[in-house]
């Protein structure tokens, strides 16, 4: 059995160090920079929910009205809008990551199972994928969150619905390519189980796609669950993303611009960074190149 050693392994391993690739460390520092602001933000910075009056939309330093200590200003209630970005960075990374764990099992044992039977029962497959992309996902994840109630758990379920078959027809490609390899045949000819051969093989093989869909998935979910939180269909209160302060922002926006501008650009620095990750995984993972 040790002797069964996959072709397509080979390109698992990365042509370079991951630091060597300017994408992978720039992106690898904003992202870190980004979870560390999730993790401490609210530990070192004023209390999030502290509503001081006498401070209502001071504006950030070192503007004119700058209130001592709160840094990225205040929102309409006075409270630090730091701290409340931190806190919603948490609810926003959760819900993307979550998102793509969910989507990423679903949909490489669905794509995995289809490569294997083949025939039939793939068409089958296939169809359904072809079904649920003819439905109008922002629709149905309005439509999912607004009887599910909108907490991050009915959220993390509606976005993977729509997530996984992009991850599922980028496994099945592979596996079916992965199949028709010697080794595999190899594998049957010696009575090698089928488990055995998906967790041995099939899935260790198709690792490098199933990390890159893992960093598409995230920025989408971050982003679509920013547009709902944004049209007031995200998160409900107290909880609160960046979408939820982005739409805070967007209703004072004449009065405190700042209250659009900081979650805006969290959202955009995320998006880009996300980004960047997986265009700089597929350059150290692809052969290739």
């Amino acid at each position: 059995m040790s002797a069964l050693v996959s072709p397509a392994s080979l390109t698992l391993k990365p042509k370079t160090g991951f630091w060597r690739t300017p994408k992978m460390f720039w992106s690898t520092i904003i992202f870190g920079s980004i979870l560390l602001l999730a993790i401490l933000g609210p530990m070192i910075g004023p209390d999030p929910n502290a509503i001081n009056p006498e401070i209502p939309t001071a504006p950030p330093w070192p503007m004119v009205g700058f209130a001592p200590g709160h840094y990225f200003g205040t929102d309409d209630l006075g409270r630090d809008l730091f701290s409340r970005l931190a806190v919603g960075a948490r609810i926003s990374l959760l819900i993307g990551l979550a998102t793509a764990v969910v989507s990423v099992i679903i949909g490489t044992l669905y794509g995995t199972l289809s490569a294997i039977f083949e025939g039939k029962l793939d068409t089958a497959m296939m169809r359904l994928i072809d079904i649920i992309y003819s439905l109008p996902g922002l629709m149905i994840v309005i439509l999912f969150s607004v009887f599910m109630g909108r907490s991050v758990t009915s959220l993390v379920l509606a976005l993977s619905l729509f997530s996984w078959p992009d991850t599922a027809r980028i496994i099945r490609g592979q596996v079916l390519s992965i199949k028709r390899e010697e080794f595999v045949e190899a594998f049957h000819s010696i009575g090698g189980s089928l488990s055995r051969l998906i967790w041995r093989h099939y899935i260790p093989n198709t690792a490098g796609l199933i990390v890159l869909t893992a960093t598409i998935t995230v920025p989408r979910a971050i982003l679509t669950e920013s547009t709902l939180s944004f049209i007031g269909l995200g998160v409900e209160p107290p909880l609160s993303s960046w979408g939820t302060l982005a739409g805070e922002g967007w209703q004072l926006v004449r009065v405190a611009p700042h209250m659009l501008l900081f979650p805006a650009v969290m959202i955009f620095i995320t998006m880009i960074a996300l980004n960047l990750l997986g265009d700089g995984l597929r350059e150290v993972f692809d052969p290739k190149k």
